[in-house]
């Protein structure tokens, strides 16, 4: 199917329309937006796509609304808005035309609807009160959009479709952004889980430079590494590797008389020439070169197996 026009409602725009724009206008550049609620441009017919408008959820006729009773849901009860019906529907291939490799696509899109197109969904239904994120609530993307409308005395004819369009170049480059890093993630996994096969049974992860690790060692069940190490732009660092997804707490700190300390100091004490810097919290520690930081690396590793062994009960 090759549209002619992308038919969503006009009046205040939202996230949800919003979003589903981006999708839609990467899939079908060629294809006009028209904001309308008149019942000619609402209509199901061969040449458009309907979003967010229309009353009726039909995917085999491009209408994708969610404001009728019986609108749909997923299979866990969890209510759609046109975002979620159109990434369902065109995520897939709104991936593939962003150049994901068809292996990476399927993990993408779900855990893209999870993190991203899930809340919006929620949000835009009622089911998930801004209130919840305190402080930060103004600060979600739905509330963030929609300080892009215009204000209510700005009476200029166009302004709503001028503020619609300069708020979707800003949702489509918040999208794209994150479906780069989730690309990059897909990229990473594959590295790190060929280091850990590598490895074997030493405890320090060696990586080729800084990427995400954590995901590919669970994933690979590498229980017995402490520490990953490896180059930044002019130095090497080590760094711990959290417990769980959330909190910061470490499998192994690094040792606690290195805390805080930098150069000169850092080096007396671990003995270690090229040793700069070791953060307070134990999370993260660097020096000059690989041979240092491999130093630092067997020096850590023994202290946090001496720090469990006497940890345990007797």
């Amino acid at each position: 199917m090759r549209p002619d026009y992308l038919v969503t409602h006009s009046g205040g725009f939202h996230a949800d329309e919003l979003l589903s724009s981006v999708i839609l206008t990467r899939l079908f550049p060629q294809a006009r937006i028209v904001r309308s609620r008149a019942p000619e441009w609402i209509t199901p017919g061969a040449d458009r796509i309907i979003y967010d408008v229309g009353g009726l959820y039909d995917a085999e006729a491009q209408i994708f609304d969610h404001h009728q009773r019986g609108a749909p849901l997923r299979d866990d009860g969890q209510p759609y808005s046109s975002f979620g019906l159109v990434w369902k529907h065109h995520g897939r291939a709104y991936l593939a035309a962003l150049g994901i490799p068809e292996r990476d696509i399927d993990v993408i899109h779900q855990g893209f609807d999870q993190k991203f197109v899930l809340p919006v969904d929620l949000m835009d239904n009622g089911a998930l009160n801004p209130a919840s994120a305190g402080p930060l609530a103004g600060l979600t993307l739905p509330s963030l959009l929609e300080t892009l409308k215009p204000v209510f005395d700005d009476r200029d004819d166009g302004a709503e479709d001028r503020s619609f369009h300069a708020a979707l170049a800003i949702a489509r480059s918040l999208v794209e952004a994150g479906i780069a890093q989730r690309a990059a993630k897909c990229r990473a996994e594959a590295l790190v889980t060929a280091a850990i096969a590598e490895t074997g049974d030493r405890r320090v992860l060696e990586l080729p430079f800084g990427m995400p690790f954590r995901p590919a060692i669970v994933k690979s069940g590498a229980d017995h590494l402490l520490f990953v190490v490896h180059p930044r732009d002019k130095d090497w660092c080590i760094t711990g590797i959290r417990r769980t997804d959330e909190g910061f707490e470490l499998r192994a700190n690094l040792p606690a008389a290195w805390a805080g300390l930098i150069n000169g100091d850092l080096e007396a004490v671990c003995g270690v020439k090229g040793a700069t810097f070791c953060h307070n919290g134990r999370f993260i520690a660097a020096a000059t070169s690989r041979e240092a930081i491999l130093v630092m690396a067997d020096l850590a590793v023994e202290a946090a197996l001496a720090d469990a062994s006497a940890a345990a009960p007797a």
